[in-house]
């Protein structure tokens, strides 16, 4: 853990066999020993919070220091959001109850009343909200919206303001500050809009950063960024972090303490390293089981168990395929577009190939050529050059219909379960939509056949009459896989299907995904950025930056062996989630690995 002390300017974590205190602890004690209660920056006690008759979180205290950081964890629903409106006083008035106490350098701020804890809004508390593109108004100029940001210093002058916005968007690493200044939310990236936010935050010097799952929607080299510049910042400001994240790896690695929470109730809490290490409760100990760097091997066995007994032919629709065992061959094919009056070669001579029954996955950072590869397998787009066969059948050259029965036997797991199911539609419409659109079957047959899907993917037949707002996020996904299979395919494309789900449902997906191909012989192709989940689920990988295969081979030889500096960018990018003498894993083998070859 040396590591991470030095990240954090050492400022005095306990021993790792000293005890933390599980769910019973009412009062959790700052891991500061040096450090009384007095000193607290802010301190959260028996604070409980009702939506009318329905308590949703229940007695929870911890405190934070000044300049030191901690970090809220748990799923979805486990009240992590909850207890940040509450510090922020944005809960809705008249909707949400708190009782309890939430003080800020000893000022209750719960009983405060709106005039008074107006001013500490933006000065004393910030906020950097989870979804950069949604926390900016899209027709101002960044520069407008800082002044907002900026007024808050009491400065008068203008060009005082501007000065200081340059400044700030400087030291949070932005190139070019006034093209910033000057551009609009949809000019930028979202790793630039995430360091803008930021900037807005860090600007009126607050006492205490509220960051609700900061890095959730960014690839894992711009996360890293991200995380490491927060981190400076708040040494160099001495602004103490309240980190709301579902990612355990990045709680471990970069909060001074944790606090676990299970359905707004207190699991345990205590120095981060100590948490980790040795986690006293069976939640605690199934979330750190879920990280993917901890656990590399974890369906290696399975996968090796299947491929021994099942390798051989392929097949599309009752067709021997010529290549036997090869289900999917892309060879060179490049794609070109037309974007803002200039080209773009999103696909550069792109090639990978996948055996029957295993997972090939295709990795790197937005922009890289990912999803167009995957667009042109599917035939959404056509490739300028290049081959692309399915089980030995052609893709190109072909009639609509032979394109369409080859599309049958390939489908497609979108990213977001949230918005790739029709919300008016009832599941069982949802799943029985391939079914209608290949004319498969008889109505009863095909009424059969969603039954068995839903079966398949773990869900109870009255499943179907539900429509996905009545379902969780594992639920939801689950349904967009039963829609995949319902029409037995031999290939399923898997474009991110977990980057939306808490670290616990993604595990739970990834052992359904693991079970089907077993049982079924599917086929794999798994579209991510996140190399830790790769090692878990892949046997291949390509790595694609800025459309062209930059490395690709053997999942174990790439993660062991890397040859191109960004593939070790990417590893490096890995949170590594627990100090060396703790639990091992690849993360940290590939970490020490990239460092001593770059």
């Amino acid at each position: 853990m040396a590591r991470v002390r030095a990240r954090f300017g050492h400022r005095g974590h306990r021993p790792v066999g000293e005890p933390h205190q599980p769910l019973a602890a009412k009062r959790q004690v700052n891991i500061r020993k040096d450090t009384d209660v007095s000193a607290d920056l802010l301190t959260v006690e028996g604070l409980s919070i009702a939506y009318g008759p329905t308590t949703v979180v229940h007695d929870v205290s911890f405190s934070v220091a000044k300049g030191e950081s901690l970090a809220l964890i748990g799923e979805s629903g486990s009240g992590k959001s909850t207890i940040a409106k509450a510090v922020l006083r944005l809960l809705h008035h008249g909707e949400a109850t708190a009782r309890g106490r939430v003080a800020l350098n000893g000022r209750d701020i719960l009983a405060l009343p709106e005039k008074q804890f107006r001013p500490l809004r933006g000065r004393a508390l910030g906020f950097i909200p989870q979804d950069p593109a949604s926390a900016l108004n899209p027709v101002r100029t960044v520069g407008a919206q800082a002044h907002e940001a900026a007024a808050l210093l009491g400065e008068t002058d203008s060009s005082v303001r501007r000065t200081k916005i340059l400044d700030v968007l400087e030291q949070v690493g932005l190139p070019d500050p006034m093209r910033v200044y000057d551009s609009y939310p949809h000019q930028l990236s979202g790793g630039m809009l995430q360091r803008v936010l930021i900037a807005l935050t860090v600007l009126p010097r607050p006492s205490l950063i509220v960051a609700d799952e900061p890095t959730s929607a960014l690839d894992v080299t711009v996360q890293k960024l991200i995380l490491d510049m927060l981190t400076e910042l708040r040494q160099e400001l001495d602004i103490s972090l309240l980190l709301i994240t579902h990612d355990l790896a990045i709680a471990a690695e970069r909060a001074d303490s944790l606090v676990v929470l299970k359905d707004g109730a207190v699991q345990e809490s205590g120095s981060s390293r100590v948490v980790f290490a040795s986690p006293q409760t069976d939640y605690a100990r199934s979330l750190q089981a879920d990280v993917p760097a901890l656990h590399p091997d974890r369906y290696r066995d399975q996968r090796t168990a299947f491929q021994s007994t099942h390798d051989g032919g392929s097949r599309i629709g009752d067709v021997s395929s010529p290549s036997p065992g090869l289900q999917i061959d892309v060879q060179e094919v490049s794609k070109r577009f037309s974007a803002g009056g200039q080209d773009v070669l999103a696909c550069d001579g792109v090639s990978f190939s996948v055996q029957r029954g295993r997972t090939h996955a295709l990795v790197g950072e937005s922009g890289s050529g990912k999803t167009t590869a995957v667009r042109l397998l599917l035939g959404l787009e056509q490739p300028d050059g290049g081959q692309i066969s399915v089980a030995g059948q052609s893709t190109s050259g072909r009639s609509r219909t032979e394109v369409r029965d080859i599309r049958r036997h390939l489908q497609l797991v979108y990213q977001n379960p949230f918005t790739s199911l029709d919300p008016t539609w009832r599941v069982g419409r949802i799943i029985r939509e391939p079914l209608d659109q290949f004319g498969v079957g008889t109505k009863p047959e095909r009424a059969q056949r969603v039954r068995e899907a839903l079966e398949s993917v773990g869900l109870p037949a009255d499943v179907a009459s539900r429509r996905p707002a009545h379902l969780s996020g594992g639920q939801r996904q689950r349904v967009a896989i039963a829609r995949a299979l319902v029409v037995r395919p031999d290939v399923v494309v898997l474009d991110e299907p977990t980057s939306a789900l808490d670290v616990s449902v993604q595990a739970g997906i990834l052992e359904l995904l693991s079970k089907l191909q077993r049982e079924l012989g599917l086929t794999y192709l798994f579209v991510s950025h996140d190399l830790a989940l790769v090692r878990q689920v892949a046997d291949t990988v390509s790595v694609l930056r800025k459309g062209q295969v930059v490395e690709d081979g053997a999942v174990e030889d790439i993660f062991s062996r890397p040859q191109h500096p960004y593939t070790r960018a990417l590893l490096d990018s890995i949170p590594l989630a627990t100090p060396a003498s703790a639990l091992g894993g690849l993360a940290t083998e590939a970490k020490q690995l990239a460092k001593a070859t770059a």
